[in-house]
């Protein structure tokens, strides 16, 4: 039996307050075991803050420390979900989930302006393809331009005037402590989150059992399965980082509401549609969503993307 258990994660500040947070969790379930951090340098991570558009699919921020797990030189990864690949490396599977943070997408703008008032011509950065995509379809007249960097370094980028405003994640920002930074928390009619955006994902080794079941008691069932149904529509759709595609999904009681859109980088071509099944087969879900989409154009857009 174990005494002290490895912790992998990424080096940046928000990935670490995300390991921290299921440590703390973790403590005050079993306070006989010691954890530690070791943070790992991702293929991610060394990109250059001007950002490298060759980089394309899942995998970038997570594949060095999935090496790392199937070594055993740590026994959990921390993953923020909308970082890991739809399909895991074998032998290994996302052992516990969370109760989700925020999903949304938080805009946060110099002039406090939100995102209607914003003036014409106004820049606007982010780096998510599925962002540039929905602010484009919602204020066609803005100009959506890349920014790259950890949190911190976006938001000095916007303090120094290079930006109007930016869209960060709600949830990162939170975990951070940056909230009163938000000037609007943007509605999913108006911004989709990306796929499991606001969870966490705890990896582990399948044959690793003792593991599995203590981290196990983490586990939050409506959060799993509605990122369950996001994940499996973005896989039937086949879609990678660079794609502009979004999902929600929500969990109550017996029922499951799924909505999600395949859009052009332009914002010219969109393709939304919701979906209302039964909790219980939310792979289903997700699925049956994608084919619609797929039905009503989606995959002309694909092609295209």
């Amino acid at each position: 039996m174990r005494s002290q258990i490895l912790v992998g994660s990424r080096e940046s500040g928000l990935a670490l307050a995300q390991a921290n947070e299921v440590i703390k969790s973790l403590r005050e379930l079993t306070p006989r075991l010691s954890f530690r951090v070791l943070s790992i340098k991702t293929k991610g991570d060394n990109l250059p803050e001007t950002g490298d558009n060759r980089i394309e699919g899942k995998g970038v921020f997570t594949k060095e420390i999935e090496e790392s797990l199937l070594k055993d030189e740590i026994q959990i990864a921390v993953h923020s979900m909308k970082d890991l690949a739809t399909d895991l490396p074998a032998g290994l599977r996302i052992a516990a989930v969370p109760h989700r943070a925020d999903h949304r997408d938080a805009l946060i703008s110099r002039s406090k302006e939100k995102l209607e008032r914003l003036p014409g011509g106004a820049s606007v950065g982010t780096s998510s393809p599925r962002r540039k995509t929905q602010l484009l379809a919602a204020r066609s007249d803005l100009q959506v331009r890349e920014i790259h960097g950890n949190v911190d370094t976006r938001l000095r980028k916007l303090d120094g005037g290079g930006y109007e405003a930016i869209v960060l994640a709600s949830a990162g920002l939170a975990r951070l402590g940056l909230e009163k930074r938000v000037t609007e928390f943007l509605s999913t009619k108006v911004m989709l989150p990306a796929i499991g955006q606001g969870a966490i994902a705890i990896e582990a080794r399948e044959d690793d059992l003792e593991t599995i079941d203590l981290v196990s008691r983490l586990e939050d069932n409506s959060t799993r399965r509605s990122v369950e149904a996001e994940r499996a529509f973005a896989r039937k759709l086949g879609a990678n980082c660079r794609t502009p595609i979004a999902a929600y999904a929500k969990v109550e009681g017996n029922r499951l509401a799924i909505d999600g859109l395949v859009s052009s980088i332009d914002g010219r071509m969109l393709v939304r549609s919701q979906l209302i099944a039964a909790s219980t087969e939310p792979g289903k879900a997700g699925e049956e969503l994608a084919e619609s989409l797929l039905q009503k154009g989606a995959h002309s857009i694909l092609e295209a993307a």
